[in-house]
């Protein structure tokens, strides 16, 4: 098949950053996600033109890059549907208010975010799950966060870090299992690899978390006893809530299937809701024109829609108040549109043009890692998934780093490094619109402060710089 050619293929994903940069500009952050969609939809139709134009338009390979689109990403859409599920109950069963009201008692507020990314890490290494970490305990935090005076930004910053973090080391985790059979490197040498860039990219934002605790300005525990007294008025605040995360764990460490975990967590919170807030419980069915004995009526209503409370308090209504499914709906089109953009580029044969563009000349250590961090960030964004990504990046560089004489467990790290912390950081990856929904903030509002996401690509920059930890293979002729 006749591929287009390099500067055809670059021109719609110009048109796609120019667009993302003017909104930006004239706009602001919180533009993005209300446009993305549009854009990605035309950029998509340009590619398509252009092939089209160009003679390069294969109908059978379309056919596949759509397909190979589809089959990664498609699988987000019930996991996006069962997170607003899961961030609904575990609101209104009362474990995130627990959770805020245990951790404003207990949390120390000038190591709050040091001790939210740690927490993260931990929960994210023994799930192998980023995205369930945020939705949860991550959402917990952020409620936190706001009542102790500090930033969404920063709060979201130090949850995605540590959440990415424990994502990255996990043996669970899928990207991890991905990145290492994708290079063909056994999954606990690429683990223990990993450790080269990845705890000295840890030690560095937990340094600045801790930083910003001690330098910056927050408030105790003291400073907000109003809005905890409200909060145990309108919850009933009590420890047996734990056995809905605890139980959410067991599954997620036992393996199971990951949509079918939060399922099954979504249920036991709508259960706790009935046993640990009947009162709440019975409310709710109002608030949503339920007759008080029609409960499946009450619950679809509070399940799908939003659930606003008018407390007279707009700090604890912002913190409780949920969006339903209803709210997950914007996310998932952007999910779709984003998935559309890939399979394009993909069924075109555009990306691959750019791959091999790239990839033609790299003969040095340097300057492969360096390529392949850049293609990382340039595969998440045009593929909007990090599994195609690091499959896509695995087999750019195969050829390229034996052909360089550089071993296989340099071109996993590189791609983890790359691909995996880096795709919640665009606007337009499933894991950006993801998280930026889950956690109530833009994503280009909490990008600057996810330090540990970005300082692993540049850890793996300097350690290709200097050569250390990056050992070369002989090369049989």
């Amino acid at each position: 098949m006749r591929r287009p050619g390099l500067a055809v293929s670059i021109m719609p994903i110009a048109a796609l950053l120019l667009f993302f940069t003017g909104l930006l500009i004239f706009k602001g952050a919180d533009a993005i996600s209300e446009y993305s969609h549009v854009a990605l939809l035309g950029a998509s139709a340009l590619a398509v033109v252009l092939a089209w134009l160009g003679g390069t338009l294969n109908p059978r390979e379309f056919r596949e890059g759509a397909g190979r689109s589809a089959e990664q990403i498609l699988p987000t859409v019930p996991m996006l549907v069962f997170i607003a599920m899961v961030s609904t109950t575990w609101m209104l069963s009362g474990v995130v208010p627990t959770l805020i009201d245990y951790g404003m008692r207990v949390l120390n507020p000038t190591f709050f975010l040091a001790i939210a990314c740690v927490v993260c890490s931990v929960i994210s290494v023994l799930t192998g799950s980023s995205w369930t970490t945020i939705a949860t305990i991550g959402v917990a935090f952020m409620g936190i966060g706001s009542v102790m005076g500090y930033s969404p930004g920063w709060t979201a910053g130090a949850v995605i870090s540590g959440a990415y973090f424990g994502d990255k080391v996990s043996p669970l985790s899928d990207t991890t299992v991905v990145s290492s059979s994708a290079c063909g490197v056994d999954l606990f040498k690429h683990i223990r690899y990993l450790a080269f860039t990845t705890v000295p990219a840890m030690g560095i934002a937990l340094a600045v978390f801790s930083l910003r605790g001690i330098f910056g300005t927050h408030i105790g525990a003291g400073g907000a006893d109003e809005l905890l007294s409200a909060l145990g008025a309108m919850f009933n605040i009590t420890p047996w809530v734990f056995v809905i995360p605890a139980a959410t764990v067991v599954m997620l460490v036992m393996r199971l299937n990951t949509t079918m975990t939060l399922g099954m967590s979504s249920l036991l919170g709508l259960i706790g809701i009935f046993i640990f807030q009947p009162q709440l419980f019975l409310n709710l069915v109002e608030m949503h024109g339920a007759n008080p004995l029609d409960y499946i009526g009450g619950v679809m209503g509070f399940l799908i829609n939003p659930t606003d409370f008018k407390t007279g308090m707009d700090t604890l209504d912002s913190l409780v108040s949920t969006g339903g499914v209803s709210g997950m709906l914007s996310t998932i089109k952007l999910v779709v549109c984003a998935m559309v953009f890939g399979g394009v580029l993909m069924g075109t044969g555009m990306l691959s043009s750019i791959s091999a563009a790239i990839t033609r000349r790299l003969s040095s250590r340097f300057p492969t890692v360096a390529a392949t961090v850049g293609s990382g960030l340039f595969l998440n964004a045009c593929t909007a998934d990090q599994y195609l990504a690091i499959i896509i990046g695995g087999n750019m560089y195969n050829d390229v780093y034996s052909r360089a004489g550089l071993e296989p467990r340099l071109l996993s790290r590189t791609i983890e490094d790359s691909v995996s912390v880096t795709s919640v950081m665009i606007p337009w990856n499933s894991c950006g619109i993801a998280q930026s929904t889950v956690l109530g903030i833009a994503t280009f509002a909490y990008v600057p402060y996810c330090l540990f996401n970005y300082l692993s690509p540049m850890m793996s920059l300097l350690m290709a710089y200097t050569g250390y930890k990056c050992k070369s293979v002989v090369i049989s002729r």
